[in-house]
């Protein structure tokens, strides 16, 4: 017999792992079946997507594509604080009671977006415990890389912040050895992310280099080598 608070998740994913561990979520496949509160988007490349200040009253899933987010200060400095890939949500902020936007997104490359209105993901997370259970999890793990951006931003050298971003925005893992920077991240905003200067940057690029840990192409494609790894390593 179905228990009668299933979760429609139990449908939509594989059985639970062995050792209890949560399932993860096919989360397109899930907000494709929200009829009410919920819209397919497209964005070009560097279209604002929401602006800092703004209300928030929704949240957006990214379906393809990548977004950046980004503060500015009273006095116009700006920083990028995430780029964001598919399969991840933003602007979670209003379910928290934040009634304005705390950042700006802003499309890096095409992309297509979900937007689910905040009374509808509300909803749905109070609904739906199985669900909820794997939101939460998937914006504490982020909160945790935005944790460890914060220790390297205190106590890390330029250099080894600029190494760490240019492996982390390559999805750079223990098998890769070459991987690919996504598209639209230039020298600027590699400053920005930073907390340093663009000379500073293109400085340490061309340390990376010479080292043969980064290479260019002629289209401008950044490709970033296992080698880089030291780099973030080395004490």
């Amino acid at each position: 017999m179905t228990p009668r608070n299933s979760s429609p998740v139990d449908k939509r994913k594989a059985p639970v792992a062995a050792g209890g561990k949560l399932p993860s979520v096919n989360w397109e496949s899930f907000l494709t079946g929200i009829s009410k509160g919920r819209t397919v988007l497209e964005y070009g490349v560097n279209r604002n997507i929401f602006l800092q200040g703004q209300p928030a009253d929704s949240v957006f899933f990214l379906l393809c594509g990548k977004v950046k987010l980004s503060v500015t200060s009273s006095e116009g400095k700006e920083a990028i604080f995430a780029t964001l890939g598919s399969g991840e949500f933003f602007g979670e902020g209003c379910l928290a009671g934040q009634p304005l936007r705390m950042a700006t997104a802003i499309a890096v490359e095409d992309c297509t977006l979900t937007k689910v209105e905040k009374a509808t993901i509300t909803r749905m997370l109070h609904e739906e415990q199985g669900v909820a259970e794997l939101f939460f999890t998937h914006l504490l793990s982020r909160v945790i890389r935005y944790e460890a951006d914060l220790v390297d931003q205190l106590f890390n050298s330029s250099e080894k912040r600029l190494a760490r971003i240019l492996l982390l925005l390559s999805h750079f893992n223990k098998a890769s050895k070459t991987e690919t920077v996504v598209p639209g991240i230039n020298q600027e905003n590699l400053a920005q992310m930073v907390g340093t200067t663009r000379s500073r940057v293109s400085h340490f690029m061309n340390k990376f280099k010479q080292h043969g840990f980064i290479d260019y192409k002629i289209s401008g494609e950044l490709t970033v080598n296992s080698g880089l790894l030291s780099v973030v390593l080395h004490d």
